[in-house]
């Protein structure tokens, strides 16, 4: 089971600082997971510039130049953030016993671990 998935808000906790220019410290959604590469992508983190090919659209609207897009970075470079505290924290999985239909499952679900320490 995975730690992070798509939609989570995760928090970056490595790289520069943010008072340098770097993105540590930032919160965002997760926009996608690729789970070969061990990568995500995160709203409002990493961003680089694109440089688009110029193209035209049926009507002859002119598309293309440069565009600033969220790039992937490494997942292990970001933590989950608890909803409660909005702290990065760690994640564990445990076992729960879900009712669905009169039909009773074992379910394997996520939670945030309770630390006293930050990350």
């Amino acid at each position: 089971m995975a730690n992070i998935k798509k939609g989570d808000l995760v928090q970056v906790i490595t790289g520069a600082t943010q008072a340098r220019g770097g993105d540590r410290g930032k919160q965002g959604k997760v926009l996608s997971v690729n789970n070969e590469t061990n990568r995500v992508v995160v709203e409002g983190v990493n961003y680089v510039t694109k440089h688009v090919r110029q193209g035209q659209t049926q009507r002859g609207t002119k598309t293309g130049g440069i565009e600033t897009v969220e790039a992937a970075i490494h997942i292990s470079n970001v933590a989950l953030v608890d909803p409660e505290s909005k702290k990065p924290t760690r994640v564990g999985h445990r076992n729960e016993e879900v009712v669905k239909d009169g039909v009773k499952k074992t379910v394997r679900v996520r939670y945030a671990k309770k630390s006293g320490k930050d990350l």
